[in-house]
């Protein structure tokens, strides 16, 4: 039996929102994998050069093959490192990746900047999907 992909989360590691000398973003994917370290999760845990998000960095995608949807999030603090991997269990748990907002620790509550469709989405078949 073949093993399912993972989630994966993209952090943008370029981000210098803070304006220090280390950006932000590289000390946001360090206190993630320092979270991420030793809990057994599948979540995979990638550095991405740039998400084009500046005004709203730091920012990370999250995408799991088989989900209708990824999603790009913004405003992201290293601090928030359990809270985004919390969502990130949570996304990999839902059938479409989709948390509700009630679902979603506070800290994230206005960290969703957009979803965008996996490759091969029909998307006309899953606009119908979700209005049932």
């Amino acid at each position: 039996m073949s093993k399912s992909l993972s989630t994966t989360l993209h952090v943008c590691v370029t981000c210098k929102a803070g304006g220090d000398a280390e950006p932000l973003g590289q000390r946001l994917y360090e206190a993630l994998a320092d979270c991420l370290a030793g809990t057994g999760d599948e979540l995979e845990l990638r550095p991405v050069a740039c998400l084009a998000a500046c005004e709203r960095g730091c920012t990370a995608a999250i995408f799991k093959p088989g989900k209708p949807f990824g999603y790009l999030l913004g405003y992201l603090q290293p601090q928030q490192a359990a809270d985004i991997l919390d969502y990130a269990r949570r996304y990999d748990a839902s059938p479409t990746g989709s948390v509700m907002p009630s679902r979603r620790a506070p800290s994230l509550s206005h960290s969703i900047l957009s979803r965008f469709p996996a490759y091969g989405l029909d998307v006309a078949a899953q606009h119908q999907k979700e209005r049932q």
